[in-house]
């Protein structure tokens, strides 16, 4: 449960409004939108501007679309500078910030290392050399790149690819909330890929609850987020195995994380520390966690066993 109601997020709520179920495609994966709606409120109409909205972002900041911004960038020769729109501004701002915060667990300048190991638009069946992981590694690094915060200018310093696959569906979701809040619709939970933000309220007063996303096992006892002005995103190898880079490493991470869990008020923060403290693994991911007050749930494989850890910050949250 939040620590705090916001009253403000409680404004324009309707009882009599109906609940409309809006989706579509978008990263490679699923959009979902859950609205408290109106009479006035036209479904196909705000299904057009958040689809439209999203592929704006699609192409600014995708690796896996050749013409997107984000590789046009990565093609420019070294020494190069770009002047980045504000919603890729706005992302790299933060994924920085966070490389530093986190010793460069998160990094989004490992577009070399993905696209090497294959998990981006070129698949490959055998697994990378130590040398071509030594070759990718010696172009990447966030520390390598100027990126100018006050004009959104870039530098780039010779051959290194951005990939932000790890926060961006995070503040696309973020962008969609938003959309519909300057649409004055702020009573929603809006999701993409199983990241996930809740605005305002149901109509009937309830909060938009979200259950947490964990390896099937029984005897994890599930849990379930009061949405209110809340992000939730999950990062973790229990589904498509052992596919989570160390950006410091140049290598698969295989450290016994079956997910992790964060809960913030953003969801582009919350996608991105998922996957730092995936990468820190169940010691150095809680130590984390816990000196820098993230909300989150860590969940690690022990043989034939699931182990949870709970933050500090969010046991003050659960409501037993």
């Amino acid at each position: 449960m939040p620590s705090v109601i916001d009253g403000r997020a409680l404004a324009g709520l309707d009882p009599a409004a109906r609940i409309i179920d809006l989706a579509g495609e978008t990263m490679g994966t699923y959009w979902r939108v859950r609205l408290a709606a109106t009479p006035d409120v036209d479904p196909a109409g705000v299904r057009e501007v958040i689809q439209a909205r999203l592929d704006g972002l699609v192409a600014q900041m995708s690796h896996w679309l050749p013409t997107s911004l984000l590789c046009t960038f990565n093609r420019a020769p070294g020494g190069v500078w770009t002047s980045l729109p504000g919603d890729f501004a706005a992302v790299m701002r933060a994924g920085l910030t966070i490389a530093e915060q986190s010793g460069g667990a998160f990094d989004p300048t490992i577009g070399r290392l993905t696209d090497l190991h294959g998990l981006g638009p070129h698949p490959r069946v055998d697994p990378p050399s130590d040398a071509e992981c030594d070759g990718a590694l010696g172009l990447s690094g966030w520390r390598k790149l100027a990126f100018d915060s006050e004009t959104g200018r870039i530098r780039q310093p010779g051959g290194l690819w951005l990939d932000l696959s790890g926060i961006a569906k995070g503040y696309a979701v973020d962008a969609v909330a938003d959309l519909l809040a300057e649409r004055d619709i702020r009573h929603c939970l809006v999701e993409i890929g199983g990241e996930c933000v809740g605005r305002g309220m149901k109509p009937d007063g309830e909060p938009w609850w979200v259950d947490l996303e964990a390896p099937p096992d029984r005897r994890v006892k599930p849990l379930r987020v009061a949405a209110h002005q809340l992000a939730v995103a999950t990062s973790g190898n229990y589904v498509l195995g052992d596919h989570t880079l160390d950006p410091r490493t140049g290598q698969r991470i295989v450290n016994g994380i079956g997910s992790v869990s964060v809960i913030h008020t953003s969801a582009m923060a919350a996608d991105a520390w998922a996957t730092a403290l995936t990468v820190l693994g169940p010691e150095g991911g809680a130590a984390l966690a816990a000196h820098t007050g993230l909300v989150a749930r860590i969940l690690s494989r022990d043989g034939a066993m699931t182990r949870e850890w709970i933050s500090p910050a969010l046991l003050l949250l659960l409501d037993d």
